[in-house]
């Protein structure tokens, strides 16, 4: 593994491994406030979740979210799936950046500055995530892989084909 990924990605995890645990950890506050998201989402998770025999609160949505970020963040850090582990972290980020940093329903102009920091740091986060989500390591993409086979059994066929 190039040095670049060995750092980069336990860097880019160190933000979802240590913001998981506290939401985890503080799940009740985090939850009071995220609760403007989580009313929204209660529909799709309702329906996700419909056969199972407990439905998710929104202190048990924050919790959820909280340990997608650590076992992600584990993932992306340490190799195992960093796609996967990247578009899950990526999938949770949203809902995380719009539950949490608010910015534009702040009054005080400290809180609001500082939750637009928080916001935009999310954004630039997610736009990592983003990239090592695609990060194929070098290795041709299972897209590519189809697109050259196909190209080569179509070269094969045409060879079979009396002209």
């Amino acid at each position: 593994m190039p040095l670049v990924r060995l750092i980069a990605r336990p860097m880019l995890s160190s933000m979802f491994i240590m913001g998981g645990y506290n939401s985890i950890k503080n799940s009740s506050y985090l939850a009071k406030r995220a609760e403007p998201v989580t009313e929204k989402l209660e529909p799709t998770v309702d329906k996700v979740t419909e056969r199972l025999p407990v439905k998710l609160d929104s202190q048990q949505m924050v919790q959820l979210n909280g340990a997608v970020h650590v076992v992600g963040g584990l993932c992306l850090a340490t190799g195992r799936a960093p796609r996967l582990a990247a578009l899950a972290l990526a999938a949770t980020l949203v809902p995380t950046t719009f539950g949490g940093h608010r910015f534009w329903e702040e009054d005080d102009p400290q809180q609001k500055a500082n939750q637009r920091i928080h916001f935009f740091k999310n954004v630039s986060m997610l736009g990592g995530l983003l990239l090592a989500a695609v990060d194929t390591e070098g290795k041709p993409s299972l897209a590519w892989q189809a697109r050259s086979q196909a190209r080569a059994a179509r070269k094969r066929v045409g060879e079979l084909t009396p002209g």
